[in-house]
């Protein structure tokens, strides 16, 4: 009874965790200016108890960038074209560098702060690889394109947070003419593979 109880106090306090972190990223300014001891005021618990559920921050900023992805991931991998895996390549691709930016649209300073948080290599952190590892799968369906794994870095790089952040942030581009933008983007680079029936004729 006292393991199962321990337990559950766990996991209640890391869903007080996390919303805390999530209320005071949604409102605050900067990243940096929410910290461990800010999080565990909010959650009312000690920044131990924070510690040993996440880690670090880093950890804490990881958790939470997953539950607030959760939906797009559903989307990807059980829904319907043009995010789903029933899309066909040439329109899955756009679909999903579209949801890869409103998603960072709509988590400016949590993705800002995952992506300059440090830690090693971005392009090694577990969301990343997802990613990449996704777009690439699907532009290695495209007949004609080359080096899947180059491009998909290269259209992800549209997506980058701070990219986001100076567009949305700075210069104050609306957010749909973000995505007509990135949209008009995509189409470019994949007019540069010729058709399936053009490559097939070759």
């Amino acid at each position: 009874m006292t393991e199962r109880k321990s337990r559950k106090d766990a996991a209640r306090n890391r869903e007080a965790v996390l919303a805390a972190a999530d209320a005071l990223f949604t409102r605050g300014g900067s990243p940096e200016d929410v910290t461990m001891a800010d999080v565990a005021a909010a959650a009312g618990v000690g920044k131990g108890t924070i510690f040993r559920a996440f880690g670090d921050r880093a950890g804490l900023l990881r958790a939470l960038y997953e539950v607030r992805l959760e939906p797009v991931r559903e989307a990807v991998e059980t829904g319907p074209p043009p995010l789903g895996p029933a899309a066909s390549p040439r329109d899955r691709v756009p679909a999903l560098l579209d949801a890869v930016l409103c998603f960072k649209l709509d988590n400016r300073r949590l993705a800002l702060a995952l992506e300059e948080g440090g830690g090693g290599s971005p392009y090694r952190a577990e969301h990343y690889e997802r990613w990449h590892g996704l777009l690439r799968a699907v532009l290695e369906q495209i007949p004609g394109l080359a080096d899947s794994g180059f491009a998909a870095h290269a259209l992800l790089a549209a997506t980058r947070a701070d990219l986001v952040e100076h567009l949305a942030g700075e210069e104050r581009v609306p957010r749909e003419r973000l995505r007509a933008q990135l949209a008009d983007f995509v189409a470019g680079f994949l007019a540069s593979a010729p058709p399936r029936g053009a490559a097939a004729a070759e």
